[in-house]
């Protein structure tokens, strides 16, 4: 499964919700690197709040490797987010499409495991203003298109509601209404 949105789109919420309706095992493969102290605080903060219901893995850069890894006790995972690990390879100076070839023949041999992938849409503001950020979203589109292909399930989420691009609506209940 494929979930993609903008930023604070609760692609995240909808993404967990799914996982658990889906096994009984899950695992969240975290891909983000602490490296500032607002970051470490996130970080902390998302560990604590996951703790209860997913087994936290955290690889900023191998996930194939520690999605098949994963596979040998978890029945389920989430892996959040794949923009993050396309920066953290383009960063590295690593080949995003080599990486993503691997991610994608991982995924197909990994079939008797859910997997829900967790993704932000970057393409759909203004044209960056420079050379890497460029570089970046087109990766990230070609990396969206061809998983989408792969994944039986796509959804985008928008303001917390789910659109199903491929496969089957979801089954997961919304958020609860707040007072705010």
């Amino acid at each position: 499964m494929l979930v993609l949105g903008g930023a604070r789109s609760g692609k995240t919420t909808f993404a967990e919700r799914l996982t658990m309706r889906s096994g009984h095992r899950p695992a969240y493969l975290a891909t983000a690197q602490a490296l500032d102290a607002e970051m470490r605080d996130r970080v902390e903060s998302h560990r604590r709040s996951r703790a209860a219901h997913f087994a936290t893995i955290e690889e900023p850069i191998a996930l194939s490797k520690a999605l098949i890894a994963a596979a040998n006790h978890h029945d389920v995972i989430m892996v959040d987010c794949l923009t993050l690990w396309i920066t953290n390879l383009l960063v590295a100076g690593d080949n995003v499409a080599h990486a993503v070839d691997e991610l994608l023949a991982t995924l197909m041999a990994l079939q008797d495991v859910k997997i829900v992938l967790v993704s932000n849409e970057v393409g759909l503001g203004i044209v960056p203003d420079n050379a890497m950020s460029r570089t970046f979203r087109d990766l990230a589109g070609a990396a969206h298109q061809r998983l989408a292909e792969l994944c039986d399930d796509v959804y985008f989420i928008v303001a917390g509601l789910p659109m199903t691009l491929k496969g089957e609506a979801p089954l997961v209940q919304p958020p609860p209404k707040s007072d705010a």
